[in-house]
């Protein structure tokens, strides 16, 4: 039965926190980078005045808050460099995302902002755990390796 347990549990690989950490900075960050930050940096001129604009500083300015978010910030959380701060940035960026210009909605179909909302918790974590071991920012000393 102890056999069983520690199979279920996984015992045999090493539990390695920073690991985890590493995952999920270049699994969130190139992939909002590579789905969602590309294409808004890419189509600027032509999204910058229908892109929406929830806090009332102009589309163009939002925009560019999307944009310093979805690329800047998500290729230095990938590397582990300021990694608090680019998950604090981008963490912000979805919570606008979910909470105001997609109304909350967690249903499936259009309009939804799950996708929003499960980027937010995310990054949330990262902002919380800070980029582990394997990141510059633990590398420089100015992070607490995990």
């Amino acid at each position: 039965m102890k056999t069983v347990l520690k199979f279920l549990r996984f015992d045999f690989i090493p539990a390695s926190p920073s690991l985890g950490l590493l995952v999920l900075r270049l699994w969130l960050g190139l992939l909002l980078l590579l789905n969602h930050g590309w294409a808004k940096l890419s189509n600027f001129s032509m999204m910058s005045s229908q892109f929406p604009d929830p806090l009332g500083i102009g589309s163009r300015a939002s925009l560019s808050l999307a944009v310093f978010g979805e690329v800047l910030c998500a290729v230095l959380l990938a590397i582990g460099l300021f990694t608090r701060f680019a998950a604090l940035a981008i963490s912000i960026n979805m919570g606008v995302a979910f909470f105001l210009v997609h109304k909350a909605v967690l249903k499936a179909g259009p309009g939804s902002g799950e996708l929003a909302f499960v980027y937010l918790a995310g990054f949330a974590t990262l902002f919380i755990a800070g980029g582990g071991r394997f990141s510059f920012d633990a590398q420089s000393g100015k992070a607490a390796a995990s």
